[in-house]
């Protein structure tokens, strides 16, 4: 997957949504994985792990790639189960700029693992949790987005 320069994302991020994969994942406890984002848009808040679709990039080749890079682990999309689509608006973005916002169109998967959180890489996320259901929905500091996958899967 080839970078854009910042010039032509900027662009993009202002003037159209951003597809994209989020991964909710439950450890055999049913528990959510959340991560500290270290990056903008929800950064600093507990977050699912995701990433954006690449054009030209296949649903199925994004979803191994992502779970590859977001966790370690590389996962067929035929292992999770397909929650639904979600849209995510941030008032940040990127680039800390002020003027625009993010504009995301999720496509949310689920997927049972049994996964040691120590392992999974630093890159996006600085620290991993798992919570149930109930304590992410009481957590000020878990990103409303998250709880709206929390809302959708009843547990």
């Amino acid at each position: 997957m080839a970078l854009l320069s910042k010039e032509i994302f900027g662009a993009i991020v202002r003037h159209t949504p951003l597809v994209s994969i989020d991964l909710i994942l439950r450890d055999p406890e049913v528990r959510l994985l959340v991560g500290r984002r270290r990056n903008r848009p929800a950064m600093e808040t507990w977050f699912v792990p995701g990433g954006r679709i690449a054009k030209d990039e296949r649903i199925a080749e994004a979803f191994a790639r992502i779970t590859r890079d977001e966790l370690g682990i590389q996962s067929p999309m035929r292992a999770a189960k397909f929650l639904g689509v979600f849209e995510h608006f941030y008032p940040d973005n990127a680039f800390d700029e002020a003027g625009f916002g993010t504009h995301y169109v999720v496509l949310a998967y689920e997927i049972s693992v049994e996964s040691d959180i120590a392992a999974f890489p630093r890159d996006q996320h600085s620290a991993y949790r798992w919570m149930s259901n109930a304590d992410a929905l009481a957590d000020p500091q878990v990103h409303e987005n998250t709880k709206a996958y929390c809302r959708r899967v009843a547990r």
